[in-house]
């Protein structure tokens, strides 16, 4: 069975914190540059860690990859991490959960507190609503249970996982999400290549979500862009139109985004809270 840091490696080029927003300053936040987001991912004293593996290629059409956060926090902290998700619907085991959710339309904030861990997977356009049989308009903003959905062999998929997750043991988990959807024998034809249609979204916001997640990942590296140039990249008639847009996706404006960003840069040491 590989190893956590075999499969880590296998997902090289997956953006380790690509969707995920700067935490606010003091915040034991994922970190927004994927150098210090890695660095956080394999240490054993942040109080945050998000590590994303790749999938096997059997399954690389259903899944685009898997994604897990870890977290242990000191009675009263609590953390709000801001992300930007992808436009697809995510397949989320949790201890107490488990369930296919729709993207936000919005930024999306999770609170995190106490010790906990989830297990994702972020699937590509076209699998929710094989699986589901769940329109994927009516999943846009929200969620489908799981065993609610009789999916064939999901209270042994979950409970599997949960286990292997609770012992520390994710590439066991995700070899086991790996076979349990290996066995739903999902077929995606040419309709599931229509990713507005697959999501429910309107062409509008698919841009809009793409505009915004690379313009935060530009801002949060060492040496960003300027705006007038990153603005003109992303196809903004100028530098405003990019302010306004991102602070009304965001809730802040570039510049002070930018800052608050260089301040968990790759030289930054992970957080650790005592």
């Amino acid at each position: 069975m590989p190893t956590s840091t075999e499969y880590r490696r296998a997902g090289a080029g997956i953006p380790a914190s690509k969707g995920v927003l700067a935490p606010e300053p003091g915040d034991p936040g994922i970190a927004p540059h994927p150098a210090a987001a890695e660095a956080q991912a394999t240490s054993d004293d942040a109080p945050i860690r998000l590590t994303r593996f790749a999938v096997d290629r059997r399954i690389a059409h259903l899944v685009r990859h898997v994604w897990v956060p870890r977290w242990r926090l000191p009675p009263g902290v609590v953390v709000r991490q801001g992300v930007l998700e992808y436009p697809s619907a995510n397949l989320v085991v949790e201890a107490h959960a488990a369930g296919v959710y729709g993207p936000a339309l919005g930024r999306g904030d999770e609170r995190l507190e106490g010790s906990g861990w989830a297990f994702g997977a972020l699937l590509q356009p076209g699998v929710a609503r094989r699986l589901t049989s769940v329109p994927m308009r009516r999943l846009v903003g929200g969620v489908a249970d799981l065993h609610e959905l009789r999916v064939h062999g999901t209270p042994g998929f979950v409970a599997d996982v949960r286990r292997a997750m609770a012992a520390g043991d994710e590439a066991s988990a995700l070899a086991i999400f790996e076979r349990w959807i290996d066995a739903q024998e999902i077929t995606l034809d040419a309709d599931a290549t229509l990713v507005r249609d697959e999501l429910g979204l309107t062409p509008k916001w698919l841009i809009r979500r793409y505009r915004m997640q690379e313009a935060a990942a530009a801002l949060a590296e060492p040496d960003p862009p300027s705006l007038a140039d990153l603005a003109a990249s992303l196809g903004f008639a100028d530098q405003a139109h990019l302010t306004r847009e991102f602070r009304a996706v965001i809730g802040e404006t570039p510049r002070r985004y930018a800052r608050r960003a260089g301040e968990r840069g790759p030289e930054s040491a992970p957080a650790v809270l005592g």
